[in-house]
């Protein structure tokens, strides 16, 4: 069975009421849920688990996939954090040093992907 998809509209709509503060919880976890399917289309794979909890979870990057346990290459952040990466507001380099952001393994970048193609329609 496929799994669902945010809409454009949906997500983008989520996003815009985040970057103006305005965001309720479940428009947060919209916009990080619909950010998280860009993120899954513009690198597909599944060397890398991205998580930011409790919104959601994609696995991406080419490479040996993980099936079982905790995965070798992880990045975990909040939402706001992960929000803020995905838009350009936090750079990736600034989210590792500050420890917004944890990453681990040698597929753990995500720096060349960041901020995603968000489209604006």
């Amino acid at each position: 069975m496929a799994r669902r998809r945010i809409s454009p509209a949906e997500g983008i709509a989520a996003l815009r009421c985040w970057s103006r503060g305005e965001a309720s919880a479940a428009q947060q976890r919209t916009a990080v849920r619909y950010t998280l399917e860009l993120l899954a289309d513009a690198a597909p794979g599944g060397s890398v688990e991205v998580r930011v909890p409790p919104a959601g979870v994609v696995q991406v990057i080419p490479g040996p996939r993980h099936t079982r346990g905790t995965p070798p290459n992880t990045v975990e952040t909040d939402m706001a954090t992960w929000l803020e990466l995905a838009t350009g507001a936090l750079g990736w380099a600034d989210g590792l040093a500050t420890g917004r952001v944890a990453a681990s393994g040698r597929r753990a970048d995500l720096g060349a992907l960041l901020p995603l193609r968000i489209p604006t329609a």
